[in-house]
């Protein structure tokens, strides 16, 4: 290793803003399924359909309609 580096010419991490974090959830089965299905007809990892949509909710700022 070197004793000093320079870091004048570099660029901050464009995903750092976009960190990850690991957490326990209780989802029912039948939403599961459904991203299940989703993810088998997108190709996309059910784990990340299920994020895709939580921070779409987020963004548009969806209010929970209790029936």
């Amino acid at each position: 290793m070197r004793a000093e580096y320079d870091f004048t010419d570099s660029k901050p991490n464009p995903y750092a803003k976009r960190l990850r974090r690991p957490v326990t959830m209780r989802i029912d089965v039948e939403a599961i399924d459904y991203f299940k299905e989703e993810a088998a007809r997108t190709g996309i990892p059910y784990q990340n359909l299920i994020n895709l949509y939580l921070v779409q909710c987020a963004e548009e700022k969806k209010i929970l309609a209790f029936a």
